[in-house]
């Protein structure tokens, strides 16, 4: 275990609360809700990396195919899975290459302009994501349908109050 992964209070490391205090009450209510959503995101983490490697993909070729699977059509220009993904035109066309040599999108030509294109995911692609997913989509929705309707609306604005939170994080400045 390594200092990160610990916190000493006085002379006891604390390592099950390593960020968070253990004082009782409504601090140690909200610590286990933090180390049980922490618990979740590993468990979510793990699942996408197994998903990827039974695909044999890489992440950014997961998320791609997510992206154009959501899209009208299954379309979308190259340039939009850039700014998606925050990458380089260079490293999409050549993640764009392994999806289409593995069947999994395709380049068509934009009919209002032929010197663009556009990307689709086919039909392999979105029956693949489907077939890997399907169960793992179907646990997690037995699991939301099985709490109450005051239980879900609690967890949604949870859970967007915490992506609000994150989202409004700035970057540390460096110590250049």
């Amino acid at each position: 275990m390594t200092d990160v992964d610990t916190e000493t209070s006085g002379d006891r490391a604390n390592a099950a609360g390593y960020w968070y205090d253990e004082s009782p009450g409504q601090r140690d209510r909200a610590r286990r809700v933090l180390e049980s959503l922490r618990t979740y995101r590993a468990a979510e983490t793990a699942m996408r990396r197994r998903t990827r490697d039974s695909m044999s993909m890489g992440e950014n070729e997961l998320l791609a195919l997510r992206f154009l699977l959501r899209q009208p059509d299954h379309t979308s220009r190259p340039s939009e899975l850039v700014k998606y993904l925050g990458v380089t035109s260079a490293s999409v066309t050549t993640m764009l290459d392994r999806l289409e040599k593995t069947g999994r999108v395709q380049r068509v030509a934009n009919p209002s302009d032929r010197r663009s294109i556009f990307v689709r995911a086919t039909p392999h692609a979105n029956e693949e994501v489907r077939e890997t997913l399907g169960k793992m989509h179907e646990l997690m929705y037995g699991v939301a349908v099985g709490l109450t309707p005051e239980a879900q609306e609690h967890v949604v604005a949870f859970l967007q109050k915490m992506a609000d939170a994150v989202d409004g994080v700035e970057p540390a400045a460096s110590a250049d």
